[in-house]
């Protein structure tokens, strides 16, 4: 047997798979670590960011990710369009390693899980050419349904233990159904209805900026990170005439009682 009948062997490659994805793993989880030890001011969120704005963000985060999962599942079962089946494989391995990163692996059950989140179908896609193991997504839509109820539930936990309200769900229902509405009516693909959609809830047009890919994620990027950091002014600013006003009632108050005193 030589070494083209070994590479088409489908075991073989189902170990390959599973050897990437956990060295692409290890690679994030190391530069994480690193990132989260430095002591670098321009790595600290709250030397940015008001507390609000973080304990914000957070909850958006895990809305967020229940949002990938739940389009990563849509795509995985609907797309037939072999031109885009490429982005799709990319976004569905990068999906999946941002869970597997977050993913304490510590337990058996965790490491299970760990194992049927590999990207089999994906990675066998853009390594391989399609073969067999892209049956395996079946079991990998099942896995992303259950990190959509896994998130959801450390939504609420994070929610609750600090008292935060749940209008962010609204807001995000809102962008979220927007996103698919556009995607129908303006017959986009999902990258452009994602751009028009930031653009037309940040107030800047409801346009695709860019002409590549690169330019529309540029795009994003930029829209919803001046979104935030404009937030974050506001907020700031707010806080800071408050504490303002509220310095000067105290001194007033302070010489009211020494007045009293003497």
């Amino acid at each position: 047997m030589n070494f083209a009948d070994i590479i088409n062997q489908p075991i073989f490659q189902l170990i390959i798979e599973i050897l990437l994805f956990g060295i692409f793993t290890l690679v994030c989880e190391f530069i994480l670590k690193k990132m989260k030890d430095s002591q670098n001011r321009f790595l600290n969120p709250h030397e940015f960011l008001p507390e609000s704005e973080i304990h914000t963000l957070r909850q958006v985060f895990y809305l967020i990710v229940m949002a990938l999962s739940f389009v990563n599942i849509l795509y995985s079962l609907i797309v037939t369009n072999m031109n885009h089946i490429i982005y799709f494989a990319i976004f569905d391995i990068f999906l999946s390693l941002g869970i597997a990163v977050s993913l304490d692996k510590s337990s058996t059950k965790n490491k299970i899980l760990f194992l049927l989140l590999v990207p089999y179908g994906a990675l066998t896609y853009i390594l391989f050419g399609i073969t067999w193991i892209s049956f395996l997504d079946l079991v990998h839509i099942l896995i992303f349904i259950y990190f959509i109820k896994f998130y959801y539930d450390k939504f609420r936990e994070y929610t609750t233990s600090n008292r935060l309200g749940l209008t962010i769900i609204l807001l995000f229902a809102i962008i979220f159904i927007s996103f698919f509405i556009t995607q129908l009516a303006e017959q986009v693909n999902p990258l452009d209805a994602l751009v028009m959609v930031s653009n037309a809830f940040t107030s800047n047009g409801y346009a695709v900026l860019g002409h590549s890919i690169p330019g529309k994620l540029n795009s994003i990027f930029l829209v919803w990170g001046g979104y935030i950091i404009s937030g974050a002014g506001t907020a700031t600013l707010t806080a800071a005439i408050l504490i303002r006003h509220f310095n000067k009632r105290l001194e007033k108050l302070e010489k009211i009682i020494e007045e009293e005193s003497e």
